[in-house]
């Protein structure tokens, strides 16, 4: 999906802008018209070299140069997830898609002359001026399930229950539902199906989304996605955290494989371990027609692996276009490339904070769960557009 060559890349460019731009109809001007207040002139325009205070960050504008891997980066990989967001509509890109589709990039090198002429590089910082932070991995995980309990699928995943579909205050706590047997007797009605490791069942309410290669009562096996859609009220605690201060684990050796082998070898506390946790998370099931699309993310738009990140709207809104600048999990290997942000959580907060999409499989889940790297990161911003407050 990332490797498709130029041609490809011009095609999503020029379908995203012409998605984006349908305009409606002049209407006919009342016969006589109505008298129209004096427009008030706007707000000078701050100075290019001013930073402009967004949220909870400080954008300075900055130049291409600054940029670092600018040159390097294969840029019409990022189609797709452009393309997607241009299929939005955001009131900020509709000129910057119109201008693709009328002039889609053939390569990379006018690809890159394409950013250059319409776009505005802001280098993101925290509001006290702070332009280091972090970025992790996420992914879409894929797990084998069963539509019905047996012997050893004994973990269930819900439907979200009717009494939670506008309640405001938290429900249950997840220890509450596993023990309270009025809780289970309700819950027992909304299960969509059944894992065999509770630790995949709290990886999949972790990521908020998921395939499942599920066996019907019948013995067919099909491919479905369990997206998100909602949670008992409740925040959520890291069981990480709380090995660490139990002294199960260093503070710098937390990852999933290292809390699963702890798992495999303390299997009577594990229940202990996830009940650190009082959140639960509930899904819907979708079905799967094209496996090669990924999971919709918080801006209502399908993930791309390697080109979408979730953010802090408070910093970065929906939409926009993103340099970052950062490496590889666990190496020194530069990652620098154009990213969109498309998605959100709820542990992504802070000016200079992404979570990088790495896809689904098995190599998306070692990269994801291995990936705690410093960042720095720029908006590519439309030209002649002011951001958002």
């Amino acid at each position: 999906m990332l490797k498709r060559g130029a041609i490809l890349g011009a095609v999503l460019f020029a379908a995203a802008g012409l998605m984006s731009c349908a305009v409606a109809p002049p209407t006919e001007p009342a016969a006589v018209p109505a008298p129209q207040p004096v427009p008030v002139p706007p707000p000078p325009a701050a100075p290019l070299d001013a930073p402009i205070q967004r949220g909870i960050a400080r954008w300075w504008p900055a130049d291409w140069a600054e940029l670092p891997g600018f040159e390097a980066d294969a840029l019409l990989q990022a189609a797709p997830a452009l393309a997607a967001g241009c299929q939005r509509n955001l009131r900020a890109w509709v000129e910057v898609c119109a201008r693709l589709a009328a002039a889609p990039p053939a390569d990379d090198a006018a690809a890159r002359a394409f950013l250059r002429a319409h776009l505005q590089p802001f280098r993101v910082t925290s509001a006290d001026g702070v332009a280091d932070g972090l970025i992790t991995g996420y992914y879409e995980p894929q797990l084998t399930a069963r539509r019905q309990r047996d012997a050893r699928h004994r973990v269930p995943l819900y439907a979200l229950p009717e009494v939670l579909r506008d309640r405001r205050e938290p429900w249950l706590t997840r220890r509450e539902m596993e023990t309270q047997r009025g809780a289970q007797r309700l819950l027992a009605e909304h299960a969509i199906a059944w894992l065999a490791d509770p630790l995949d069942a709290l990886v999949l309410q972790i990521q908020g989304s998921g395939r499942l290669q599920i066996t019907e009562a019948d013995g067919r096996v099909s491919m479905v996605r369990l997206g998100y859609a909602g949670h008992n009220g409740h925040p959520y605690r890291s069981v990480g955290r709380w090995l660490i201060d139990q002294g199960e684990l260093p503070a710098d050796g937390v990852s999933w494989p290292a809390i699963k082998a702890w798992a495999r070898a303390n299997p009577s506390r594990i229940d202990e371990m996830l009940w650190v946790n009082p959140r639960m998370v509930f899904f819907r099931e979708e079905p799967l027609p094209d496996p090669a699309v990924g999971p919709r993310g918080a801006m209502g738009v399908p993930l791309t692996p390697g080109r979408s990140i979730a953010v802090d709207p408070r910093s970065v809104p929906y939409g926009s276009w993103v340099w970052i600048d950062t490496t590889e999990p666990l190496s020194s290997t530069p990652l620098q490339r154009l990213v969109t942000a498309q998605d959100t959580g709820s542990a992504i907060t802070g000016a200079v904070r992404a979570d990088y999409f790495w896809g689904w499989g098995d190599e998306a889940e070692q990269q994801a769960g291995r990936m705690k790297q410093p960042l720095r990161l720029w908006v590519l911003w439309p030209r002649g557009v002011t951001p958002p407050p």
